[in-house]
């Protein structure tokens, strides 16, 4: 689902992940949720987001969280 949802082309946002079709970065809606946004809220702002769209852009971020790797430095 997500891959259908998500879009990255360096056209687009400087091709930042985006939702397909828009140029609504993943970035944004993250943040957005995260300073207390609710799906109304974004769909609201945002017509052309769907329920779908926001759901993608979290599971995009999970994913890209855990495939991230983390190198710690000797004390």
């Amino acid at each position: 689902m997500t891959i259908d949802r998500i879009e990255i082309n360096p056209d687009v946002m400087l091709g930042k992940p985006v939702i397909r079709g828009t140029r609504v970065p993943v970035e944004l809606i993250i943040r957005k949720l995260a300073e207390g946004a609710t799906e109304a809220d974004l769909l609201d702002a945002y017509p052309r987001l769907t329920r779908d769209d926001i759901h993608a852009a979290l599971a995009y971020a999970a994913d890209s969280l855990a495939h991230e790797t983390i190198v710690l430095q000797p004390a």
